[in-house]
Order: structure tokens, then sequence, then C-alpha cells
């Protein structure tokens, strides 16, 4: 009897220690590091005489955690942003590679839903020490490489901010 007790309560012990193994610490985007990044993108319009534009922060899974539209710009450039954003959160790289593998013939990308992908140009992850925290989109901005520069400006005030990153 004793034995049996005392051999479960190895046992429990030993799995309790591989369930901890698996787990890890994980760092997140927050609210007011998401303002940052459209506080700096913002900041780069206005030094770029951008004539509008839309920016969407995500997590890591693609959903939003702010969103803003300036002034002039069209409608749908925030679902676009989104769009954006989400597609370079789900997929951990750059829009950029998306809208050249279109570009290249890769036409099939686009029968993917819009909830999937969006493929233009203009969405970044937010990686840190090799971790995607989340990514953002830009759309609206005077064309599609100021998008990127607007987008790059928010990434690298929060990586600043945070002191890493890549």
């Amino acid at each position: 009897m004793y034995a049996r007790i005392a051999a479960l309560v190895l046992m429990s012990s030993l799995l309790g220690g591989f369930a901890f193994a698996q787990s890890t610490e994980k760092k997140v985007l927050t609210l007011e590091g998401a303002r940052l990044i459209i506080d700096a993108a913002a900041e780069e319009a206005r030094r770029l005489k951008s004539p509008g534009g839309a920016i969407t922060v995500v997590d890591d899974g693609g959903h939003i955690i702010a969103m803003e539209r300036w002034n002039n710009t069209f409608p749908a450039a925030a679902q676009v942003s989104f769009g954006k954003a989400r597609t370079a959160a789900l997929f951990r790289k750059e829009t950029k590679a998306f809208e050249d593998a279109v570009n290249g013939g890769r036409f099939a990308m686009t029968a993917l839903p819009d909830t999937v992908m969006t493929p233009l140009q203009g969405g970044l992850p937010i990686v840190v020490n090799g971790q995607t925290l989340g990514a953002v989109g830009v759309s609206g901005a005077a064309s599609a490489a100021q998008d990127v520069e607007l987008a790059t400006a928010g990434v690298k005030a929060l990586l600043a901010r945070m002191g890493d990153g890549q």
C-alpha cells in the first residue's frame, strides 16, 4: 500500500516537473505599446507630409489592439491596414513578400480570403528576440512605400523603448 502511494507521489512530481518544463514566459504587446507605435507612425506621417493613412496594431494572433484612421483618408484604408497587420502577424513576415510573390506570378495566393491574407506591402511583424509579439499595418499614405515607412517608424519606436528586438 505504502509502495503504491510512494510510486504515485513520485510519478505526480515527475509529471508536474514535465508540465512545468513545457511552459515559457512570453512577452506581449500592450495597449500602451500599440499607442506608442501609432503615435510614432503619425509623427512620421506629419514629417513626410503624408496626405492621410490608417494604422492598425494587432497581437500575435492577429487580433486588433488599436486602430486609427487619420483625417483625409479613404474609408477602406482602416480595413486594409487591419488586413496587412493581420497577415504580417499570422505569417510572421512582411506583407511585401506576398505582394512580390503575386507580382511574380503566384496568383493562387489571391484566392485566399482577405481574412487570412492581404498581399499588399505595408504590414510588418513586431519581433523581439526572435518572438513575434504582433504586427502593424498601414494603408492610405502617399504610396505603398510610404505605408512601409510609417509602419517601420512605429515598430522602431517600440523597439527603442523596449531596448531590444531585431
